[in-house]
């Protein structure tokens, strides 16, 4: 697909190198000709240097023949200006990046109609959301929902105590009572789609999927707590804190921010009155520890360097925070992180692509079965992707012990309705429902793509 980029800063940069991986045709628009001159060098795409609300500018780019148009500048009035006059020259979907917290859902829908718009996408809001699902399951490094929250994969680090460490997949069903399905394993930076032989190890990062009864029925039988985490320290005072204190504020829970901007403090005092809101420099040990850290039950690092993150979450781990979650935007730093002991990492960048991709790949196959829902998993070494199953999908009917499936490929979910199916070898796939399939090493369009 033809695919424009307005804005090359680090969300603009994440998602065209996203969209040029999945094969698109990518034209980058941007006032800053360094920036464009730097994405050249690495990435095959065509650059235009303009502003993306000149017409001029706009023509160059291709806008009145491209497929999709995405605006990701820092300014939401910027993206949204752009995108309507990409939509009245013909564009075919327009995709802007909206932030600020004072537009409500309400004037967001308005906007949307109004402007033409496909979709507003806010990247620290997908991050609160994220968060907000870990916080709720502490056990968890990281939670991905389908089909409206009905059925969800949850990724878990196996701990060396484990007693899923050592027995065979095949084996794990018969022992506990709850219904789950262990559909990825990620060990020594190689992702494996298992089989029923496969024995797990401690240090492995396993993917399950289940409905959300079921993994509290799990975890419960391997004497894991799942109690939500009722008091939560945040560091930095960011849209992403913001959004994510007024979520857990609105769920009960106890929040405390501390920011060094004393301005923005004052703005959070007024716009989130059930937080706790301490000005100071979170980068004081010091100063976390009056504040109650040893005492919280998770400590979320939002400030606006990666490097800080991960050092005071790290001081934070070290103070026996049950559950202790980092933002890291950069790659490198994420994998850094990660080889320090802490096992959860959230990027708003990689959220945006992750939603962006889903998005293409559901346009360029209108035909068939189209993608519903996508997520990257362990650490992008594999892809959950819900399709949505159509009359004509090659797959209807067929019993999955039958199914000549493609190598590492799984059928990991069938949602029928409100049910949610852990797939046997006799069920089979009907008309209407949505199924999720987890890949490694290739990229599906079609839930046809599954099959051999």
């Amino acid at each position: 697909m033809n695919i424009i980029v307005v804005g090359c800063g680090k969300i603009g940069t994440t998602v065209l190198a996203s969209l040029v991986a999945e094969g698109h045709n990518v034209t980058a628009i941007d006032y800053n000709e360094a920036a464009l001159s730097a994405l050249f060098n690495v990435y095959d795409v065509m650059t235009v240097c303009g502003l993306a609300t000149d017409y001029e500018t706009l023509a160059q780019a291709g806008a009145d023949k491209t497929d999709l148009f995405v605006a990701t500048t820092g300014s939401d009035e910027l993206n949204m200006l752009s995108c309507f006059l990409a939509k009245r020259m013909g564009a075919g979907h327009t995709i802007a990046r909206i932030r600020n917290p004072e537009y409500s859902e309400r004037s967001l829908s308005f906007a949307k109609q109004q402007l033409g718009l496909s979709m507003a996408i806010n990247p620290e809001r997908l991050a609160a959301r994220e968060l907000l699902h870990i916080l709720r399951l502490p056990s968890a490094v990281k939670i991905e929902t389908f089909s409206r929250r009905n059925f969800e994969m949850v990724e878990l680090i196996l701990k060396d105590t484990s007693p899923l460490v050592g027995v065979p997949l095949n084996q794990l069903r018969a022992r506990y009572r709850a219904k789950f399905l262990v559909c990825a394993v990620q060990r020594d930076g190689q992702v494996y789609i298992p089989d029923g032989n496969f024995v797990l190890q401690g240090g492995d990062k396993i993917g399950l999927t289940a409905a959300p009864a079921e993994f509290h029925k799990l975890l419960r039988a391997q004497g894991i707590t799942n109690k939500q985490a009722r008091n939560v320290m945040i560091l930095g005072g960011s849209r992403t804190g913001y959004y994510l204190a007024k979520m857990l504020t609105a769920a009960g829970s106890d929040v405390k921010i501390i920011e060094s901007d004393r301005r923005l403090c004052e703005e959070l005092c007024e716009s989130l009155p059930k937080a706790v809101v301490i000005h100071g420099d979170g980068a004081q040990q010091e100063l976390l520890l009056e504040e109650g850290l040893q005492n919280m039950d998770a400590f979320v690092s939002l400030t606006g360097l990666d490097e800080e993150n991960i050092l005071l979450s790290c001081f934070a781990a070290s103070q026996n925070v049950p559950k202790v979650i980092s933002k890291v935007n950069r790659d490198e730093l994420g994998q850094l992180a990660q080889r320090l002991g802490l096992e959860c990492i959230v990027s708003p960048r990689k959220l945006i692509a992750d939603v962006l991709t889903q998005y293409a790949r559901a346009l360029q196959n209108s035909v068939g079965s189209s993608v519903e829902t996508l997520y990257k998993l362990m650490d992008d070494g594999a892809e959950a992707l819900e399709f949505n199953v159509r009359k004509d999908a090659r797959v209807i009917g067929i019993p999955l012990r039958d199914m000549k499936l493609k190598p590492h490929v799984l059928i990991a979910g069938i949602i029928r309705g409100r049910e949610s199916i852990i797939p046997a070898g006799d069920d089979v796939i009907l008309p209407d429902d949505r199924v999720v399939v987890i890949a490694a090493g290739q990229r599906l369009q079609d839930l046809n793509d599954i099959m051999k």
